[in-house]
């Protein structure tokens, strides 16, 4: 079985992707908030047709003036327009990650923001321009909060976005020992900053959307709240034992995995150690970042990839069904590598072949490993795994490229075709650096099929899955608010088709009906929406503006 060419060159600065991300001091880091780095979203904020990049930005504690967000406007042939200034998408606090969806049912694409403080709702109004609506609709606590990853998901299947938020830890740096202060503020013998353990950790809020873009806090009465046990960072949702109702993963970091089976929209119940996903095979608590879903296997089932920290393997929980996952890190050739600090994660088909692959983004927490004499590096390169189509992983990584191989502290990663030619590119995230903007130069032998999934109201239809079965082989994604770390990618779903030049494709909407297209041509862009059909077909060639 050979292994495909792919040339991963990083693209961003002749595409216009220069703003540097901040995350507290450079070097000298005096608190856990300077190291989580933020997540970015590939969004179509102006429904044109060309994805956009959406990227959060940090902050300093010693900085009189906060840094700006950034949004590129994609003008097409990858070249990107920053258009922050004129967006509105004002920076009200300490950003962390991003996750996008229509809170209205209105057409355009919203975003929420989480930070240290108090997080942000940029309400699209549809003319290039977005308001903080966090207060108006909801979204505000009595409290300052460090909330970090989040997800739009329709628990209740009402056809209005509800909103999943995790928080991170309660920290104030007027309580916070500096680093060495304390025994847990030490690594590898050198003194660092202090947490997650040894601080107060947080919990888990839902917010159930009223049908007109406002928010309740119904954490406690559906029992989504813990007791305050959980450094959580990323949220992941899908279906995870395809029962129609969208389930709630949550990494977390140096403690227990949180999964939330929904009830049949009445309710959550928190299973993870049950189902196998709260602790690796071995039964130990892991530092959990980001986390990505994805049937790598081909049964049916979506299986939940985790990244984890350095001196471990990242884990890969195969769905078993019935709400049982088990440990194949090993089985699958995915504990190859133990000394990458692992953050953002996406499946992705990067040879079009027809079974997703991985990437991940990797980077040190701790600036002071370079002069440690540890062997660890605070700037690392990626990780690509090939998914052999035999439930094996072989890791690509030393012949993926350029950009694959050269080292940044990287934290989000999205996904998304940002040209509409049929292949993905990746954005990443970097620690006191402009972003990465990942495109494979290598020729792709597989051909594709991206599908835009709208609901009957004709927003993203979050939570709609779709399977797409070509040669007896069935592929399942669904669209999907949040994920990776901290991040969003594009909301259309991308499949590789092979060499097939045709696919049946059904599409399971939140409301329970199901639709088929047969004989649905590869190399375009479709768009179907429920109870319309197929609304829009684009050539790739016809769909680049």
């Amino acid at each position: 079985m050979k292994a495909p060419v792919v040339r991963y060159e990083d693209i961003a600065a002749q595409a216009g992707l220069k703003g540097v991300t901040i995350s507290g001091s450079e070097k000298g880091k005096q608190y856990i908030i300077e190291t989580t780095g933020t997540g970015v979203a590939i969004i179509d904020y102006d429904n044109d047709g060309l994805p956009d990049i959406f990227v959060v930005n940090g902050g300093r504690l010693d900085a009189e003036q906060a840094p700006t967000h950034y949004l590129y406007h994609n003008l097409g042939g990858l070249k990107f327009e920053d258009v922050t200034a004129k967006s509105g998408l004002a920076h009200t606090g300490w950003g962390q990650g991003v996750c996008a969806g229509d809170v209205d049912n209105a057409g355009n694409v919203d975003l929420f923001v989480t930070q240290w403080g108090q997080n942000a709702l940029y309400h699209n109004l549809g003319d290039g321009k977005f308001r903080d609506e966090a207060k108006e609709r909801g979204l505000t606590t009595e409290q300052r909060r460090w909330s970090t990853g989040c997800a739009f998901v329709d628990f209740n299947r009402d056809g209005f976005l509800d909103l999943v938020v995790v928080h991170y830890i309660e920290f104030d740096p007027a309580k916070t020992p500096r680093p060495g202060d304390k025994s847990q503020c030490r690594w590898k013998g050198l003194p660092v900053l202090c947490g997650p353990r040894g601080l107060p950790a947080e919990t888990v809020s839902l917010y159930e959307n009223d049908g007109h873009g406002h928010f309740k806090d119904v954490s406690d009465q559906l029992h989504v709240t813990t007791p305050k046990n959980y450094y959580g960072f990323t949220a992941l949702t899908g279906d995870f034992d395809n029962d129609g109702w969208p389930d709630i993963y949550v990494a977390c970091d140096s403690t227990a995995s949180l999964y939330y089976h929904n009830l049949a929209g009445k309710g959550f119940e928190e299973i993870a150690a049950k189902s196998g996903v709260a602790y690796n095979e071995d039964g130990r608590e892991q530092a959990g970042m980001g986390g990505s879903a994805g049937d790598f296997n081909h049964d049916g089932r979506l299986d939940i990839f985790k990244t984890n920290f350095a001196d471990d393997t990242h884990t890969l929980y195969q769905n078993e069904g019935d709400n049982n996952f088990v440990d194949a890190t090993i089985d699958s050739g995915l504990a190859v590598n133990t000394r990458y600090l692992g953050w953002g994660t996406s499946f992705l088909d990067f040879d079009n072949d027809g079974w997703p692959d991985l990437i991940v983004a990797n980077g040190h927490v701790y600036p002071e490993v370079e002069d440690g004499h540890t062997g660890e590096r605070f700037k690392q390169q990626r990780l690509l795994y090939w998914n052999r189509g035999d439930s094996q992983f072989f890791d690509l990584s030393a012949a993926g490229g350029q950009g694959i191989s050269d080292v940044h502290s990287s934290r989000g990663l999205a996904v998304g075709d940002l040209d509409n030619d049929g292949q993905q590119e990746i954005v990443i995230v970097n620690m006191g650096e402009a972003p990465t903007l990942l495109k494979n130069l290598a020729p792709v032998a597989g051909s594709s099929l991206t599908v835009r999934a709208l609901t009957a109201s004709g927003r993203d239809a979050i939570g709609a899955r779709l399977t797409l079965t070509v040669g007896g082989h069935q592929q399942i994604d669904e669209v999907r608010s949040g994920g990776s770390f901290l991040s969003q990618s594009d909301l259309r779903l991308h499949f590789g088709l092979g060499k097939a030049t045709t696919a049946e494709l059904t599409v399971r909407w939140l409301s329970g009906k199901t639709e088929s297209f047969a004989k649905v041509e590869a190399g375009q862009i479709v768009t179907i929406q429920e109870g319309k059909g197929i609304v829009r077909k684009q050539p790739y060639s016809l769909a680049k503006k």
